[in-house]
C-alpha cells in the first residue's frame, strides 16, 4: 500500500519527463546567456536549468501539498548511451598513457573517502546521532550517490539503530549533487587563473572539447548517414555490453551497466578500424559528438530536475553543517592535493573539476563539470577516460570497504 502522499502525487511519465528535461536544458541555456557568472565559472546548462526546475517542483509541493514524481526510466538508458560514446571515442594510446595516472587517481580517491567518512562521523556525534550514522553523511551518500545511500540505509538503521538512515543518506546525496554541480567550474577557473596555465586550442576536435555546445556550434555538417552510422555502432556496443554485463552478474561481479558498455566501445573502436581500414568509422565525428551532447545533456537535466528538495527540511541543520564541511574539505583537498598530484597543468585542472563532481555527486556530474570546462578552455581527452574508470569501475569496491570499516569503528 502506497503512502497517501505518493498516491496523490503529480506523476510525470517517461515520455513527458524526457520532454520536460529538454525544456529544462533550454532554460539553462537562457540562464547562461543572461547571467555572465554562469559562463565565467563554467556551470553546465543542465545544472542551472535543472536546479531551477527542482526549485519550481518544491514550490508546487509547498502550495499544493502534492509531490512531483518523475518516471526516470529513460535516464538510465541515456547514461549507458553516453558512456558508450566515450568508449567509442577512446584511443588505446591514451589508455596506456593514463595507466599510472589512473592508479594515482584511485589512491587519491580512497584517501579522500576516508576523510569524508571521518567528517560524517564527527558530524553525527556533534548532533547526537550514533557514530555509524556518519557513513550516511559521508562516503556512502556522496561518493556513493543515491544508489549506495538507498542500499546501505536499511543496514545502518536496522543494525545500529539509526532512525531514518536512508532518508538522511538520500538527502545528503541530493545536496551533494548540487554542490558537485556548482563547485567544479569555479575550482577550474581558480586553478587556471592562479597558476597561469597554458591552455590547449579551444577549437580542437578531440573528445571533451565540444560537449554542451549548441548544435549550431558543432564543427562540420552532420548528415543523416553520419548520424545513423554513429547510432548503429553505439547500439552494437550496447548490445554486446549488455551481454557482458549479464555474464558478469552470473559470475557474481556487480558493475553498473555503463561500465561494460564503455569497455566494449573501447575494444571496438581500437580493433575494427584496424581490421577494416576502409570503413568510415564514426569515432570523433560531429555526429558522434552530437549524440554525446544530447545523451549527457538530457540525462543531467533529468537528474537535477527530479531532486526532491522538500525532503531536506527534517534534518536541515545537520545537513547544512555537514555539507558545508564536506564541500569546503573537498575544495581544499582538490586544490592542495589532487591538482598537485596530477601534474599542476591543464589536464590536472580538468581532472580537478571532475573530482569535485564525483567526490560529492556522481560520475555523470563529473563528466558534466569537465565538459563545461573543456568547452570554455579546450580539450583534455585523457581526463574523460581516466576519471570514469576510477569513479565507476574501482570506487564502488573501495567504498564498500571504507563503509564497512567505518561501521565497525
Amino acid at each position: 500500500m502506497e503512502p497517501a502522499a505518493l498516491q496523490d502525487a503529480i506523476r510525470i511519465d517517461a515520455f513527458a519527463a524526457v520532454t520536460v528535461a529538454i525544456l529544462v536544458y533550454f532554460s539553462g541555456v537562457r540562464l547562461t546567456g543572461r547571467f555572465g557568472f554562469l559562463r565565467a565559472y563554467s556551470i553546465p546548462e543542465p545544472v542551472s536549468g535543472g536546479i531551477l526546475a527542482a526549485l519550481i517542483a518544491w514550490a508546487v509541493v509547498a502550495f499544493t501539498g502534492r509531490e512531483v514524481v518523475f518516471d526516470l526510466s529513460a535516464r538510465d538508458f541515456l547514461l549507458v548511451y553516453f558512456f558508450t560514446t566515450v568508449g567509442l571515442s577512446a584511443r588505446v594510446a591514451d589508455l596506456i598513457r593514463g595507466g599510472p595516472v589512473l592508479a594515482l587517481m584511485l589512491a587519491l580517491t580512497v584517501g579522500f573517502m576516508v576523510v569524508q567518512a571521518a567528517i560524517g562521523m564527527v558530524a553525527a556525534l556533534v548532533f547526537g546521532l550514533p557514530v555509524q550514522a556518519g557513513v550516511m553523511l559521508g562516503t556512502a551518500s556522496l561518493v556513493g550517490g543515491h544508489g549506495t545511500a538507498i542500499a546501505w540505509g536499511p543496514v545502518v538503521q536496522d543494525t545500529y539503530g539509526v532512525a531514518g538512515a536512508a532518508e538522511i543518506g538520500i538527502a545528503t546525496a541530493t545536496l551533494g549533487l548540487i554542490a558537485a554541480s556548482v563547485l567544479g567550474g569555479p575550482i577550474a577557473r581558480f586553478l587556471i587563473t592562479r597558476n597561469r596555465l597554458d591552455l590547449p586550442a579551444a577549437d580542437s576536435d578531440s573528445f571533451g572539447g565540444d560537449a554542451f555546445h549548441e548544435p549550431e556550434q558543432t564543427v562540420g555538417a552532420v548528415t543523416n548517414s553520419d548520424l545513423l552510422r554513429s547510432i548503429f555502432w553505439i547500439n552494437v556496443a550496447v548490445a554486446i555490453g549488455v551481454s557482458v554485463h549479464e555474464a558478469l552478474d552470473e559470475a557474481g561481479v556487480m558493475l553498473p551497466l555503463f561500465v561494460p558498455c564503455l569497455l566494449v566501445g573501447i575494444v571496438l573502436s581500437n580493433s575494427i578500424p584496424r581490421l577494416l581500414p576502409r570503413m568510415n568509422w564514426p569515432a570523433a565525428t560531429p555526429a558522434m559528438g552530437l549524440v554525446q551532447e544530447f545523451s549527457l545533456s538530457v540525462f543531467l537535466s533529468m537528474s537535477l530536475m527530479s531532486m526532491q528538495l522538500w525532503t531536506l527540511a527534517e534534518h536541515a541543520s545537520l545537513l547544512a553543517v555537514t555539507m558545508a564541511l564536506q564541500a569546503v574539505t573537498a575544495a581544499l583537498f582538490i586544490v592542495a592535493v589532487v591538482f598537485r598530484a596530477m601534474g599542476r597543468d591543464y589536464f590536472a585542472t580538468v581532472i580537478s573539476a571532475g573530482f569535485a563532481g564525483f567526490a560529492l555527486g556522481a560520475t555523470p556530474t563529473a563528466i558534466a563539470n569537465m565538459t563545461a570546462v573543456t568547452q570554455r578552455y579546450g580539450p583534455a581527452p585523457l581526463a574523460f577516460i581516466v576519471l570514469p574508470l576510477v569513479s565507476a569501475f574501482f570506487v564502488d569496491i573501495a567504498n564498500a570497504i571504507v563503509i564497512k570499516a567505518a561501521l565497525s569503528f
